[in-house]
């Protein structure tokens, strides 16, 4: 290893390495997930473990090592990626809910063996799910310091040391001291003296501050604790400051070094003091140091989610601002497909690099809030297909591509999808992008008293493909942050079910789909607001639907009419014209004339 890069080395060898350094320490087994210390989603280079270890890009799953056997697990977006980018000689696939990393723990560890696992990297209820799992097959589970992977990862990138940067109130809607007082004061009217901030998008939030530590979405990497007199104590690195920021932060902020979040929270255990952490989304370590110091811990959610997914006047009116941009751009890029793919020329990749290249000269554009997903054929059934080198292909004639993206603008997060026909599609492509379609309609048009989860909501999405006896594996819509994640919590609309009510002000996406492996893909995503509702003659209750915020054409090609209702087509055709009428005058004449022709009423 010391006369060879650990990046050289194939995935047998980097297996083989990682067993040796297990077995080296005392330890039967590993488990690697698809996280870093602050459980984000889009992880930095140097968290890329799962990756690095595997070959596996998705932004969920897990591998547990032991000595004689490895397997993988992924969600539903991931089954037919995983089994593209892992050796199925060295790893079996499994799917994390069906076949849960707990239950094959506890078949496959032998009685006596030491699983490992690194605190930093699991919140403390999947701790404890696998500490129940190793009980079970009479194994032990073990926190370790040094994460055994680094040891043999030689040359892992350095942590990111990008700049923090103030958001600006004209797109934050609300003062850092002003949000900080408010959840300042829900903390002192619980008797609570702190809460540990372990969420990058939480502290970037609550301090109107952006970086650029991850791909995608604008954070800096970094822990807070909120104290309960309104002032934070702030854990990020230095070089990562400016003398203009701590200006923007004011006094009631306090910069500390990473390294010194141990001590603070001794301080607070050492004092007894009642401290608050979210069991979902700290890393267990926080829990473990603070019950080491002698903390009275409250396991209780992140206080900043919830506020944070409620968007302000300001961040509304910037996110549909940002819409219109981002629907120009999109419409511009299918304008050029629609000219340009029926020639058999254009690729997955060369669409990824027209769309990017489009959207980048919008005002106030930053960086793609994810890498587009563009697939044609039967790429277009993976869910989160990536296109690379080795698997880019052409868009076909008589294929459906699929492009599935969005950005980051300094005013909004944009994320929508599109499914379009390269010539002519066949009559059960009409039929399937209808009934995807219907579903779409169905949650636009949705009317519901307030109080009503994302949970309750998702079987609208899905009613027109179970009728045919089909489904889609993955969520109806997830929440949208303000020039942050693009996928933010605490809502959504899934049949998994939520427990937080949809509430106004929250964006969420609605994207049902149907994906037949081995032929196609359809998605059809907007972005939509939680907005009242009045006017409803006889209404008793206070009411909530929808507002669609992203604004882009369908492809009426895809469109199988007689499927519709009068009110479906009513919706399409509203729909349609709002396009015509918001983005035809940001686009050039050729685009123009193209949008007025596929926006004509059906």
């Amino acid at each position: 290893m010391a006369d060879q890069k650990s990046s050289d080395l194939n995935p047998t060898a980097r297996l083989a390495a990682l067993r040796t350094e297990l077995s080296a320490t005392g330890l039967d087994g590993f488990v690697v997930p698809h996280a870093d210390e602050h459980q984000n989603e889009f992880l930095p280079p140097r968290a890329e473990r799962l990756a690095w270890l595997t070959g596996f890009s998705g932004s969920a799953g897990m591998a547990i090592i032991l000595a004689d056997q490895a397997a993988v697990f992924v969600d539903g977006r991931y089954t037919l990626q995983v089994r593209n980018q892992v050796d199925g000689d060295l790893y079996s696939f499994h799917h994390l809910i069906e076949q849960p990393a707990t239950d094959w723990v506890a078949e496959n560890l032998s009685a006596g063996a030491k699983l490992g696992y690194d605190p930093w990297l699991h919140g403390v209820r999947g701790v404890d799910r696998l500490r129940q799992a190793c009980e079970k097959a009479g194994a032990e589970l073990v926190a370790v310091e040094a994460n055994p992977l680094d040891a043999v990862w030689s040359d892992q990138p350095a942590p990111p040391q990008t700049p923090v940067v103030p958001h600006e109130l004209r797109f934050a809607g609300r003062a850092s001291a002003e949000k900080r007082a408010e959840l300042a004061q829900q903390l002192a009217d619980i008797e609570t003296a702190a809460v540990v901030l372990t969420q990058p998008d939480s502290i970037a939030w609550l301090l109107n501050v952006r970086g650029n530590d991850v791909s995608h979405t604008p954070l800096p990497l970094s822990f807070a604790i909120l104290n309960a007199d309104a002032t934070v104590d702030w854990f990020v690195d230095p070089a990562k400051t400016s003398d203009d920021l701590i200006a923007h932060l004011g006094n009631g902020v306090v910069q500390h070094a990473p390294e010194a979040l141990g001590a603070a929270l001794d301080k607070l255990g050492s004092a007894g003091a009642r401290v608050q952490a979210c069991p979902d989304t700290a890393a267990s370590w926080v829990f473990d140091r603070l019950a080491a110091a002698g903390a009275d811990i409250r396991r209780a959610a992140d206080p900043v989610t919830l506020p944070k997914a409620i968007k302000n006047d300001t961040e509304l009116d910037g996110t549909r601002a940002a819409h219109r941009r981002d629907g120009a751009a999109l419409t511009r890029f299918l304008a050029w497909l629609a000219a340009n793919a029926p020639g058999g020329d254009i690729t997955e990749i060369g669409a990824v690099e027209k769309l990017a290249e489009i959207r980048g000269a919008g005002d106030l554009f930053r960086e793609l809030s994810f890498d587009t997903i563009s697939g044609a054929g039967s790429n277009g059934a993976i869910v989160h297909y990536r296109v690379t080198p080795e698997t880019d292909r052409k868009l076909g004639i008589g294929e459906l591509y699929l492009v599935d993206s969005g950005a980051q603008y300094l005013d909004g997060t944009t994320d929508v999808t599109r499914t379009v026909a390269i010539g002519a599609p066949d009559p059960e492509m009409r039929d399937r992008f209808t009934r995807v379609l219907k579903g779409h309609i169905a949650i636009a048009l949705a009317r519901f008293p307030a109080g009503t989860t994302g949970g309750q909501l998702d079987s609208l999405a899905r009613q027109f493909l179970w009728q045919s006896g089909l489904d889609y594996d993955h969520g109806t819509g997830h929440g949208v942050g303000s020039y942050l994640g693009v996928h933010e919590g605490p809502h959504r609309i899934s049949k998994a079910g939520s427990v937080q009510a949809l509430k106004p002000g929250m964006i969420v996406s609605n994207e049902p789909g149907y994906y037949k492996e081995g032929a196609y893909g359809i998605r059809i995503e907007n972005l939509v607001a939680v907005v009242p509702v009045d006017g409803i003659a006889g209404a008793e209750r206070e009411t909530l639907g929808f507002e669609t915020l992203t604004l882009a054409p369908l492809d009426p090609a895809c469109i199988e009419i007689s499927l519709l209702s009068e009110s479906e087509r009513d919706w399409l055709n509203a729909y349609q014209a709002r396009v015509m009428a918001e983005i035809g005058p940001l686009v050039d004449d050729a685009t123009r004339d193209w949008l007025a022709d596929v926006t004509q009423p059906l």
